[in-house]
């Protein structure tokens, strides 16, 4: 075989290769699509909501929503926990306004089964406050302080601005300082960092009027 035929069954080889190739890449893609169109015609299942007590006219609204077989699972624990099913749709319709999956249904369920109000519970999901740090505002109400407090040491936290610890407040509270001259330490953005001395006034006797002098906005 001459030199100009070696090269020319060569190109033929790779010319072949390559159509191979592509009619794999299609037959895979073809298959994949299938699947995914598969899956989307699947009829969603709502049996936890229903199971949970949920109304079939509040499925149908949850539904309208587009939420996913993932989510049902997860506002399901949001309505065991007690939360109505109005609130569950407000929690999704929440979630999907920030363009999020709702994935804070253990979250959700342990601060309302801790005692927060629905309306409170609520305003934290609504400040995107039921993520991973939604543990420090659950120990807050636990130890007695107000949900006042605590809805405002999370708007502190959304806005990323100072404020009192969770833990710092609880100290505070077991040295018998009132819930609202706490609330007002927290509005006025006092640092963590100025709790021991806030802590140590205390000790020494200071008011609480005493100490809301001392302590200016930050």
């Amino acid at each position: 075989m001459g030199t100009a035929q070696a090269i020319g069954s060569a190109r033929g080889l790779g010319r072949v290769v390559r159509r191979r190739s592509s009619f794999m890449a299609i037959f895979v893609f073809a298959i994949l699509v299938f699947q995914l169109a598969c899956e989307s015609l699947k009829p969603l299942d709502t049996k936890p909501l229903d199971s949970a007590g949920m109304h079939y006219s509040s499925i149908k609204e949850l539904k309208a929503l587009h939420i996913t077989a993932a989510e049902v699972g997860e506002i399901a624990k949001v309505r065991q926990a007690g939360l109505t099913d109005a609130d569950c749709v407000s929690l999704l319709q929440t979630f999907h306004g920030r363009g999020e999956a709702f994935t804070a249904g253990d979250a959700i369920a342990s601060l309302y089964q801790s005692g927060l109000s629905e309306g409170v519970v609520l305003r934290l999901a609504s400040m995107d406050q039921v993520g991973l740090g939604y543990g420090e505002l659950q120990a807050m109400h636990l130890a007695g302080l107000s949900d006042a407090i605590v809805l405002e040491v999370a708007r502190h936290h959304a806005s990323r601005t100072p404020a009192l610890s969770g833990a710092s407040l609880g100290t505070l509270r077991n040295l018998r300082i009132d819930n609202a001259a706490l609330l007002e330490l927290v509005r006025r953005g006092i640092p963590d960092s100025q709790a021991s001395e806030i802590i140590a006034l205390r000790r020494h006797g200071s008011t609480d009027a005493e100490i809301l002098r001392h302590f200016t906005a930050s």
